[in-house]
């Protein structure tokens, strides 16, 4: 039935892969198949190289919405986030702290965020390791150029 490697049913266009958005324009082919020129869903799909369902989805929200624009898709909020103050503190208190350390002291106040969750937030925020100490190795050179060593 397939054509292949491209995931794309017989007579689909060509480099469709399963799980792939489809783009606006795609959708609308498909829609203004069935709409318009009366093909079936199914037709319209082997058409593009989409799934029956698929095309049926897009042919309800054009009808209910008015568009074909897709959902926003994924993204959530980071559960670090509601930790911000918390993270800062603890980056007040030890600037040189791991991501592991980061999230142990985090276990230790009875929250949880992984090593990766925290790097992702520092990082978002612009406060990773390499940025933070940058940021310390200019004031430090700022201190030492007025007299006022820190050592």
């Amino acid at each position: 039935m397939g054509n292949g490697s491209t995931g794309a049913p017989a007579g689909g266009l060509p480099g469709r892969k399963r799980g792939r958005a489809v783009s606006e324009d795609m959708r609308a082919l498909a829609v203004a198949a069935v709409l318009h020129e009366g093909m079936s869903r199914s037709a319209a799909a082997r058409r593009i190289g989409v799934s029956p369902n698929s095309v049926s989805l897009w042919v309800q929200r054009f009808r209910e919405r008015g568009h074909l624009r897709a959902d926003r898709r994924g993204g959530s909020v980071s559960g670090a986030e509601p930790q911000r103050e918390r993270i800062l503190r603890i980056l007040e208190e030890q600037p040189d702290i791991s991501m592991y350390g980061l999230s142990r002291a985090l276990a230790a106040e009875g929250v949880s965020v992984s090593p990766d969750a925290a790097q992702r937030f520092l990082k978002r925020h612009g406060m990773d390791r390499e940025t933070r100490r940058a940021r310390r190795r200019r004031e430090r050179k700022a201190g030492r150029g007025k007299g006022a060593g820190r050592r």
